[in-house]
């Protein structure tokens, strides 16, 4: 049964990328491409789903370590196309159909550095593309530590929707950005217009339901809410509610510039990397007290009450970005209790390498 399924995801990823290259085929061939390039395209159609498919099979199960030579010899023939769909672009630059082909099979092998680095050389091209402007955000966003969507990725959304207002892809992640920022009123209406497109009762349906349905119950306990209610009392957080004091080593404080952002953060105590949650302020506040809590998570299925246990950390960037980067400050808490009753310390006291 594992074997069938394994198949049909196959079978269903090459159908879909087939529809997404068959037109591009053919606007080739009227353009004059060579048929080298269809050929390879044709390769990458087929040979990316169901490599991914046989790795995932390969590696998934620790009893088929035995077929550790047919994985290499699947992974080796994928990249050999696609170093020669990139020896291709490097003489044809402008080949619009090429990048977005690369950007697609990037994008399965899970490059997402070189997929959003496809989908710019496309958007220099063609700057009205809104296939290329939401797989710019969403690569940008895989690429991310944090999966933040802000910035330019949260522009090219924004203008892709206007473009093509029915862009599900690009109003999904319009939402999550809403989601990342606090909105959740935006969140839940982003939502409710990409709700009607979807079919009735499928699970993608259900699963942005439910995502309205938590932006909405976030909604109703936040500032904004609260001040528009009859009810003059404070609306309490939802979930845990950690308290964070952050403060600077003396021998710090030299290094502090105007405009550097001080962040602080709870991720997993095992897990991936990205924040459950993290809250952003200038630096210029420090010593300063925060409380993070689950309306403070990057994505609406990854917050602070899903797990028992958290690493907390600060750390204040020069660049304003929420990737480290050399000659930031930081310090940390270490692991403690995601429901703790006391609030937990944190010394800035470190330079970031």
């Amino acid at each position: 049964m594992k074997f069938a399924f394994y198949i049909a995801a196959a079978v269903m990823i090459a159908v879909a990328l087939a529809l997404l290259l068959i037109p591009l085929l053919r606007n080739g061939r009227q353009s004059g491409q060579p048929r080298g390039v269809f050929a390879l395209m044709l390769f990458i159609v087929l040979v990316v789903p169901a490599g991914t498919a046989l790795l995932y099979l390969r590696v998934g199960a620790p009893s088929t370590l035995s077929g550790v030579a047919t994985q290499t010899q699947t992974a080796t023939d994928i990249n050999k196309a696609l170093d020669e769909l990139r020896a291709h672009l490097a003489s044809n630059p402008k080949d619009v159909q090429g990048w977005m082909l690369l950007a697609q099979a990037e994008t399965e092998m899970q490059h997402m550095g070189e997929a959003r680095d496809a989908f710019d050389h496309i958007l220099q091209l063609t700057p009205n593309d809104t296939t290329a402007m939401v797989g710019w955000a969403e690569a940008d966003s895989a690429a991310r530590p944090d999966h933040r969507i802000e910035g330019r990725a949260r522009d090219l959304l924004e203008q892709a929707v206007k473009l093509e207002p029915d862009n599900q892809r690009g109003l999904w992640l319009l939402g999550i950005s809403d989601f990342q920022e606090g909105r959740f009123a935006d969140a839940a209406a982003t939502w409710r217009v990409l709700q009607p497109q979807l079919q009735p009762g499928s699970s993608v349906a259900q699963a942005v339901a439910q995502q309205i349905a938590l932006a909405d119950a976030r909604a109703g306990g936040s500032p904004a809410s609260a001040s528009s209610a009859s009810s003059s009392s404070p609306a309490r957080p939802q979930g845990p509610a950690l308290q964070i004091k952050v403060a600077i080593a003396p021998a710090l404080k030299a290094k502090l510039a105007a405009g550097d952002t001080l962040f602080v953060y709870a991720r997993a105590e095992k897990g991936p990397p990205m924040p459950l949650a993290v809250a952003r302020l200038d630096a210029s506040q420090l010593p300063a007290t925060v409380t993070l809590t689950d309306s403070m998570g990057m994505m609406p299925s990854m917050k602070l009450s899903s797990v028992p246990r958290v690493f907390v950390g600060a750390r204040i960037s020069h660049s304003g970005e929420a990737v480290a980067q050399a000659g930031d400050l930081e310090g940390n808490a270490g692991v403690v209790a995601v429901n703790a009753k006391t609030p937990v310390s944190i010394l800035i006291d470190k330079v970031h390498d």
